[in-house]
């Protein structure tokens, strides 16, 4: 049987933030190793460091005890050969280039030849469902197609792993389906491994492979979920027994970790 290669591990990582009022523990003691190829969602209460522990394996914050390894490497490591695309809450494409221009901004600082990007950018536009639309500026789309544009610039230079902080939390219910199920059509496609910040209940356990539920400040993990449904999946699974069981279980669990003693 052949041995699961971990993307991903974290090693009893804290992290305090100094602020003028006094230290700010964000993380306590996380460990957690993540396979190559699974779709991990990361959820709990505002200000549990879900989003800290993403910009930590990203190389955005550094941990204050503890080891992050990214691929065998350091967050560091990962960062300078490109390991990981970031898909932030906010889309954050440039107003006056086209959403092509925007898909092929890594490419352009990392110096790969015109027609190479003109070809990645045509498959990236593709692969999330906008082709016909690289010549539009953002301000043209909708949110949710700006959303799918930045997706698409994260994985333009191909990286094994991709980083989602809450990419859907400001679109609507409608939209937001939507692209939930596209992107479990993505990842089923490229095979990335996935990490996914989300608030939202039913986009956890629609969206994993192992659903990481964290407790308050400082950020603990409180209950690690793992996933027996399909991976092609659709929408109406939301209406099994067995997706509300799931459910069930994180609420639960949101709740119990609201016990540890801060």
């Amino acid at each position: 049987m052949a041995t699961k290669l971990n993307t991903i591990e974290i090693d009893d990582v804290s992290l305090t933030f100094p602020t003028s009022d006094g230290p700010v523990q964000a993380l306590s003691g996380v460990s957690l190793d993540i396979v190559k190829g699974e779709f991990v969602s990361f959820i709990g209460p505002s200000g549990c460091g879900k989003t800290t522990l993403l910009r930590a394996i990203a190389d955005l914050e550094a941990p204050t005890s503890g080891a992050i390894r990214v691929n065998g490497m350091s967050p560091q490591e990962a960062r300078l050969k490109r390991a990981y695309g970031y898909v932030f809450q906010a889309p954050a494409l440039y107003p006056w280039r086209t959403v092509a221009s925007n898909i092929a901004l890594p490419l352009e600082i990392m110096g790969v030849g015109k027609a190479e990007r003109r070809n990645r950018v045509e498959r990236g536009l593709e692969l999330v469902n906008l082709k016909g639309f690289g010549a539009k500026f953002p301000w043209q789309l909708s949110g949710g197609m700006q959303q799918r544009a930045s997706i698409a610039r994260a994985l333009s230079f191909d990286p094994e792993l991709l980083l989602m902080d809450e990419p859907f939390g400001a679109l609507d219910e409608i939209v937001r389906d939507m692209l939930n199920q596209q992107l479990l059509q993505l990842w089923d496609k490229t095979g990335k491994t996935v990490l996914f910040v989300t608030h939202s209940i039913p986009e956890a356990v629609f969206l994993y492979t192992r659903i990481v539920v964290m407790s308050p400040r400082p950020g603990r993990i409180h209950e690690v979920i793992d996933c027996r449904f399909p991976r092609n999946r659709t929408l109406d699974i939301r209406e099994t027994p067995e997706f509300l069981d799931v459910a069930h279980r994180v609420r639960l669990g949101l709740r119990a970790g609201h016990s540890y003693d801060v």
